[in-house]
C-alpha cells in the first residue's frame, strides 16, 4: 500500500459508510443512498431494541425478587418467541398482499436496486423493506424458536446479579450489561428481522438460509460455558474461562464485522475435518459429501472397537480397517474404468500399453491384499504371544523403538540426498549440476533414482510393519472398553498407512520420550496411553510447523520489503499493524503490485541458480536464495503436448492443391478399405475357422457391362439435388454446426432432414438380409430400386440384373468387402463414368504390400493373383466411387474450402448415395477418416513437398494410422487419443474473426519441469487476499506445465500440497502450477501420467 494512494476512494467511502454500520449492527440500514421518510429509521430502531425491552421486563422482575432466574429466562424467551412469530407472519402477509408492478429499466442499475417507494408507516412496501422474510416456511418456525431460546438464555446470561458475582464490580457490571444486550440485539435482529451481508462467507448462495444463524451460534457458545459454570461448581478453570468470555462477549460485533469468526457451516465442516485428520487419522477430502462419509465411517470404526470383547480382536480390527480406510478406493475404481476404456477403444499402436496397464491394476490389488494379510498376521501373532510390560530399555517395544529411530534417520538422509539442496542451504554434491536435456538428466540421475527406490521400499513396506510391531507390543491394548484406547490406537493404526512419514516421526518422538522418562514418575507417562500420546504429538507437530511457516514467511516479506527504500516506511507501519492485529487474522498488504515480468525473472533466477550451474563450481555451494518462500527441489521429465496453431491460407484455398485433393481422396479411400477388410478377415478367421475354405465364393454383384442407356434429364436433376441452401461456398461463414447426441462418437453427423423420403421417389429395397451361402436363385434376379425421383416408364433407364459371380482367386475372400456394402445405389451409367477415376496401378501396389496372406513366402504371388480378380476389383470400384460420390456429389468440380471444412466436420451434402452411406456406420466412419487423412496429406505435401512414389504414400498413411489422430477437438475420440498419448493430434478449424482456416497440431514432448517447494503460509496468505496481484507474488511463482512454443511463467495462487504429481495431457488451463506446499518431492515418489 503506497502512502500516496488513499485506502478508500470516494465511491468506496460512500459504500463503506453505508455497508459497514449495517454489518456491525446486524442488519439495520441507517444510511441509504436516497432520501427516505423518518419512520423507516424509527421502525428499524424499534425492531432492534425489542429483544432488550422483552429481556428487560424479565430482568426487572428478577431484580425485584418477584421471579427466580430460570422463570425470568422462560418469560423473556416466551415473549420473544411470540414477537418473532408476529414479525414473520406480518412479513408473509405483506408479501402476499403486495402486487408486483413491472418497472421500466433505468440506466443506473445500482440506484434501481436500492430505491424503494414508501407510502405509509405500516404499508406493504415498508414492511417488505424492513422485514424481507424467510424463503422457506420451515425456517420461519425454526428461526423464531431459536430467537426465543436466544432471548431467554441471553437474559439469564446477562442478569446483573450474576455478573456482579463474577467480577464484584458494579461499574463493570453496568458496562457488560449494556454492551452485552447490544450484542444480543444484534444477534436477534440478524436472525428475525433482516440478515446483513457478512464479511465472512462460505457459500456463494445461501440456499438454506444458514447465514442468519451465524451470530446466534456464537452467542449460544458463550452462554453454554456460563451454563456449565452454573451447574458444575468448584472448577476454577471454568470460572476463569467464564469471566474471560463475558468480556469478549461485548466485542463479538466487531469480530463479526471484521470477518474473524467463520460461518457456522464452514466452522462445522472445518471441525469435522480437524477431528478426522487429527483425531481419527484420516486426511482432507475433496468434497463435503466425501468428508462426511469418511468421518462417519472413521468414527464408527473407533466406536465399534470399543465394544469388541477380545484384545486380539480389537488389534486385528484396528489394523485391518486402518489399512482399508487409508486406500483411495474411489481413485482405484476410476483407474480401473479408465484402463477398461483404453482397452476397449485402443488401436494397434496402443493395445500393448492398455493391456499392461490393466495387468498393473490387478497386480496392485493383489499387492494390497498380500500386505493386508501380512499386517494382520504380524499384529495378531505379536499381540498374542509377546509378553507385555511397561516400556524399559530392554523390553521388546523398546527394541522396536530403537529400530524406528535408526530407520527414521536413514530415511531422512536419503530424502535430503535426492533434493538439489540439503536443509535448503547447501547444494547437494550428488545432484547433477547442469540439467539441460532429458537424456543427459536421466543419465546423471540414475544413482539418485536407485536411492529413491530404496527409500520408497523403506517407507511403503519396512516402516509400516515396524510401526505395527511397536503398537502391537504396547501394554495399553490390554485395557478393554477404554475410550482413550479406542480413539488413540484407531488413529495410530490408520496413520501407519495413511501418512507413513508423519506417523514415523510421531512414533519416534513418543518412543524417545518413553525411553528418556522411563525411570521418572511423570504425568505424561503415568496418565496417558501410547495412542493418546501419538495424538497429542501429532497436534503439536502440525501447529509448530504452521507457526514456523508463518514466522518464516513474515520475516521473508518484511526483509524483502525493507530492502527497497521507497517501501521502508510503509512496511514498518504495516508490520506493526500486523503484530497488533495478529490475534484477529487481519490480512494487510505488505507490498505494492509489481510487474509480472519481474516476478517471472525472479523465479527464473531461483531455478537457474539451482539447476544450471557450471562444472567448475565447488561441490558444496550455498543456496543464494535461502530464506525465499520458493525452494527448488528437483527436475522432472514430464510428457506434455505443445500446441501449435497455423493459418492455412494459401494451402486449403489453392486451386492446384484442391485439384490434387480429389485424386488423392480416391487413393486414400481405397487404401483404408483394403486395410480394413484385411484386418476384418484376420479377426473372423481367428474367431472361427471356415469349413469350405478352398471353395470358390459366391457373391452378389451388379454387372458393370450392361448396355449403355441414354441418360434422361431427370437423372441429371436428381443428381444435382444436393445443392442446398446450407451448402453455399461462403468462405467467411461460421463453422458448420456438428450435432451431438447421446453417443457422440458413434452418431452420424448429417444435415437435418436428409433421411426424409423425396416426394415421388421409390423406396429402395434391401436384399442384403440373405447370407451368401443361403441366397435363393429367385432373389438373385430381383430388381434394385435406385431411390431417385420416379419418371415416365418409357424414359426410365433399365435396371441392372444381379448375376451370380465367383471370385477367380481362392484368396480373394481375405479382402472381400462386407455383404451389406455390396448393394447398388447409383445409376450404372454414372458408375461406369466414375469408374475411370479408379487408380488400378495403386490398387495393384496396395495388394502387393499386404501381409495378411497365409503364406508369407508366396505373398507376392498371392497378391498378383488377387489383383487379377476382376470381381473383387469391381467390388472395390463400386464401393470406393460411391463413397467418393457421397463426399463430393455429382458435380466433377474443384471443392471449395467451405466444402472441405463441412465434410471434415462430418456434415455431408445431400446426394443419392448419402442415405446409402449413412445406413452403414462403419463405412461412413471409414469414408470420413479417409477424407481427413487426405486433407492432412494435402497440407503436408504443400508444406514438406510432394510424395515421390507409392511407397512414400503408404509410409505416410501408415504414419497417420499409428502416430496421428486426425479429427475434431470436440470429438470424444480426441480426448481418448490424448489419454492414449498419441504422438500427434490434428484438427481443422475456422476463425470467423479473421476469416481464415486454421490447423491445430498437438505434439507430444518430454520436457524437464522444475519442481519447487513453496511455503504453505505464503499461498494461504495469497488466497485470503482480495487483491489478485499481491506484490509478494514474485517470491512464490513457479513455471507452468503448459508449453506453448517456449516456457511461460504464469501465476495462480492455489495451495497444492501433493506427494504425487499427476499431469494429464488434456487442454490445461493457463496457470496450471506444479509446486508443493509441505512435501519434499523425489523423482521416484512422483508418478507422471
Amino acid at each position: 500500500m503506497s502512502p500516496d494512494v488513499p485506502l478508500l476512494n470516494d465511491y468506496k467511502q460512500d459504500f463503506f459508510l453505508k455497508r459497514f454500520p449495517q454489518t456491525v449492527l446486524g442488519g439495520p440500514r441507517l444510511k441509504l443512498g436516497y432520501c427516505a421518510p423518518p419512520y423507516i429509521y424509527v421502525n428499524q430502531i424499534v425492531l432492534f431494541l425489542v429483544p432488550w425491552v422483552l429481556g428487560g421486563i424479565g430482568t426487572l422482575l428478577y431484580q425485584l425478587g418477584i421471579l427466580e432466574d430460570y422463570y425470568t429466562a422462560a418469560l423473556s424467551g416466551g415473549l420473544m418467541l411470540f414477537t418473532a412469530f408476529v414479525i414473520q407472519f406480518t412479513s408473509s402477509y405483506a408479501r402476499n398482499k403486495s402486487v408486483t408492478v413491472e418497472r421500466m429499466l433505468t440506466t443506473d442499475i445500482l440506484a434501481e436496486e436500492d430505491e424503494h417507494e414508501f407510502t405509509d408507516c405500516a404499508g406493504a412496501e415498508t414492511i417488505k423493506f424492513l422485514i424481507p422474510g424467510k424463503k422457506h416456511t420451515a425456517n420461519i418456525v425454526f428461526h423464531s424458536v431459536t430467537a426465543g431460546l436466544l432471548c431467554g438464555l441471553g437474559t439469564w446470561y446477562l442478569l446483573p446479579n450474576r455478573i456482579t458475582l463474577l467480577y464484584g464490580n458494579v461499574g463493570g457490571t453496568v458496562v457488560l450489561f449494556v454492551f452485552g444486550w447490544m450484542t444480543l440485539c444484534i444477534g436477534e435482529y440478524s436472525l428475525i428481522v433482516n440478515t446483513p451481508t457478512e464479511s465472512a462467507t462460505f457459500q456463494t448462495q445461501d440456499t438454506y438460509e444458514i447465514t442468519p444463524l451465524m451470530r446466534p451460534v456464537y452467542i449460544f457458545f458463550f452462554i453454554s460455558v456460563d451454563l456449565a459454570h452454573r451447574f458444575m461448581v468448584n472448577i476454577p478453570a471454568l470460572e476463569q474461562m467464564n469471566q474471560i468470555l463475558h468480556i469478549l462477549f461485548i466485542f463479538l460485533p466487531f469480530f463479526w464485522a471484521l470477518g474473524t469468526l467463520p460461518p457456522p457451516d464452514a466452522l462445522f465442516l472445518w471441525a469435522v475435518e480437524q477431528v478426522l485428520e487429527f483425531g481419527l487419522g484420516g486426511s482432507s477430502m475433496s468434497t463435503h459429501l466425501r468428508l462426511l462419509i469418511m468421518f462417519i465411517i472413521s468414527a464408527g470404526t473407533a466406536v465399534a472397537s470399543y465394544f469388541i470383547p477380545s484384545t486380539v480382536g480389537v488389534v486385528l480390527f484396528m489394523t485391518g480397517l486402518g489399512f482399508l480406510l487409508s486406500l483411495n478406493l474411489s481413485e482405484m475404481v476410476l483407474v480401473f474404468k479408465h484402463s477398461v476404456t483404453r482397452h476397449r477403444v485402443g488401436t494397434k499402436s496402443n493395445a500393448l500399453s492398455s493391456g499392461s496397464e490393466i495387468r498393473f491394476t490387478w497386480r496392485e490389488y493383489l499387492f494390497y491384499s498380500i500386505v493386508l494379510v501380512l499386517a494382520l498376521l504380524e499384529t495378531g501373532l505379536l499381540h498374542h504371544f509377546a509378553s507385555f510390560s511397561q516400556i524399559s530399555k530392554n523390553s521388546p517395544q523398546a527394541v522396536v523403538g530403537y529400530t524406528l529411530m535408526i530407520l527414521f534417520i536413514i530415511l531422512w538422509i536419503l530424502k535430503e540426498i535426492q533434493s538439489v539442496y540439503i536443509f535448503g542451504i547447501f547444494r547437494n554434491p550428488f545432484y547433477p549440476k547442469d540439467v539441460q536435456t532429458v537424456t543427459l538428466f536421466l543419465e546423471k540421475q540414475t544413482k539418485l533414482m536407485k536411492i529413491g527406490v530404496v527409500r520408497r521400499i523403506l517407507i511403503n513396506l519396512v516402516s509400516p510393519f515396524a510401526m505395527i510391531a511397536f503398537l502391537s507390543l504396547d501394554s495399553s491394548l490390554q485395557r478393554l472398553h477404554s475410550v482413550s484406547v479406542s480413539i488413540g490406537f484407531t488413529r495410530a493404526f490408520r496413520m501407519v498407512w495413511q501418512n507413513t512419514e508423519t506417523a514415523l516421526l510421531e512414533t519416534v518422538i513418543v518412543a524417545a520420550v518413553h525411553l528418556l522418562s522411563s525411570s521418572a514418575d511423570m504425568w505424561w507417562s503415568r496418565s496417558l496411553d501410547t495412542g493418546i500420546k501419538l495424538l497429542l504429538v501429532g497436534i503439536m507437530r502440525d501447529r509448530l510447523i504452521q507457526f514456523i511457516a508463518k514466522l518464516k514467511f513474515a520475516v521473508t516479506v518484511l526483509v524483502a520489503s525493507w530492502t527497497e527504500k521507497k517501501r521502508r516506511k510503509s512496511t514498518t507501519t504495516l508490520g506493526v499493524l500486523n503484530i497488533v492485529f495478529s490475534p484477529f487474522v487481519l490480512g494487510l498488504e505488505l507490498q505494492e503490485t509489481s510487474c509480472h515480468t519481474a516476478e517471472a525473472r525472479r523465479v527464473d533466477e531461483v531455478f537457474e541458480s539451482a539447476f544450471e550451474q557450471e562444472e567448475y563450481v565447488k561441490l558444496c555451494s550455498i543456496n543464494e536464495h535461502f530464506g525465499n518462500v520458493l525452494t527448488p527441489c528437483t527436475v522432472l521429465p514430464v510428457k506434455l503436448y505443445s500446441d501449435a496453431r497455423n493459418v492455412l491460407s494459401g494451402i486449403i484455398d489453392s486451386h492446384d492443391n484442391l485439384k490434387e485433393f480429389k485424386g488423392d481422396l480416391v487413393k486414400v479411400l481405397l487404401w483404408i478399405l483394403v486395410q480394413y477388410c484385411s484386418r476384418r478377415s484376420s479377426m473372423l478367421e481367428n474367431a472361427h475357422k471356415t469349413e469350405n475354405k478352398g471353395k470358390a465364393s459366391l457373391i452378389i454383384l451388379p454387372a458393370l457391362n450392361t448396355e449403355p442407356q441414354t441418360e434422361s434429364p431427370e437423372d441429371t436433376d436428381s443428381l444435382n439435388s444436393e445443392n442446398l441452401d446450407d451448402w453455399s461456398d461462403d468462405v467467411f461463414g461460421e463453422e458448420p454446426t456438428i450435432k451431438k447426441g447421446k453417443d457422440e462418437k458413434d452418431q452420424l453427423k448429417v444435415l437435418p432432414g436428409i433421411n426424409l423420403p423425396i416426394p415421388g421417389s421409390v423406396e429402395s429395397q434391401n436384399i442384403g438380409s440373405h447370407s451368401i451361402n443361403t441366397v435363393t436363385e429367385e432373389s438373385l434376379y430381383q430388381a434394385v430400386a435406385l431411390g431417385y425421383p420416379a419418371i415416365d416408364k418409357g424414359k426410365q433407364e433399365a435396371m441392372a440384373y444381379i448375376p451370380l459371380m465367383e471370385f477367380s482367386c481362392s484368396h480373394s475372400h481375405l479382402l472381400s468387402l462386407p455383404e451389406e456394402w455390396m448393394s447398388n445405389c447409383l445409376p450404372n451409367s454414372k458408375m461406369k463414368e466414375m469408374s475411370s477415376l479408379f487408380p488400378e496401378d495403386w490398387y495393384q501396389f496396395i495388394l502387393m504390400q499386404l501381409e495378411c496372406f497365409p503364406s508369407k513366402e508366396n505373398a507376392s504371388n498371392v497378391g498378383e493373383e488377387i489383383a487379377k480378380d476382376r470381381v473383387l476389383k469391381d467390388l472395390y470400384v463400386r464401393t470406393v466411387m460411391t463413397c467418393y460420390f457421397s463426399l463430393f456429389g455429382v458435380d466433377n468440380m474443384i471443392p471449395s474450402p467451405g466444402h472441405i471444412l463441412r465434410v471434415y466436420s462430418g456434415v455431408l451434402p445431400w446426394s443419392l448415395a448419402l442415405d446409402w452411406l449413412t445406413e452403414k456406420p462403419d463405412l461412413f466412419q471409414l469414408a470420413l477418416k479417409a477424407f481427413r487423412y487426405t486433407l492432412k496429406l494435402m497440407i503436408d505435401k504443400a508444406s514438406l513437398g510432394p510424395v515421390e512414389d507409392f511407397k512414400g504414400l503408404i509410409n505416410c498413411l501408415e504414419e497417420y494410422e499409428s502416430d496421428w489422430y486426425i479429427g475434431l477437438v470436440s470429438d470424444e475420440k480426441w480426448k481418448e487419443a490424448v489419454l492414449q498419448e498419441k504422438p500427434y493430434l490434428f484438427s481443422l478449424g475456422y476463425d470467423p474473426n479473421m476469416g481464415v482456416y486454421t490447423g491445430r497440431v498437438l505434439t507430444l514432448q518430454e520436457l524437464l519441469i522444475h519442481v519447487g517447494k513453496l511455503n504453505a503460509e505464503a499461498v494461504r496468505d495469497g488466497t485470503c487476499r482480495e487483491d489478485p496481484d499481491s506484490g509478494w507474488l514474485s517470491h512464490c511463482c513457479v513455471p507452468s506445465a503448459q508449453h506453448r512454443g517456449q516456457h511461460k511463467q504464469v501465476f495462480r495462487k492455489h495451495l497444492l500440497l501433493f506427494a504425487v504429481c499427476s499431469i494429464r495431457h488434456e487442454t490445461a488451463p493457463q496457470g496450471c502450477l506444479i509446486f508443493a506446499g509441505t512435501a519434499q518431492l523425489t523423482l521416484t515418489e512422483v508418478t507422471v501420467k
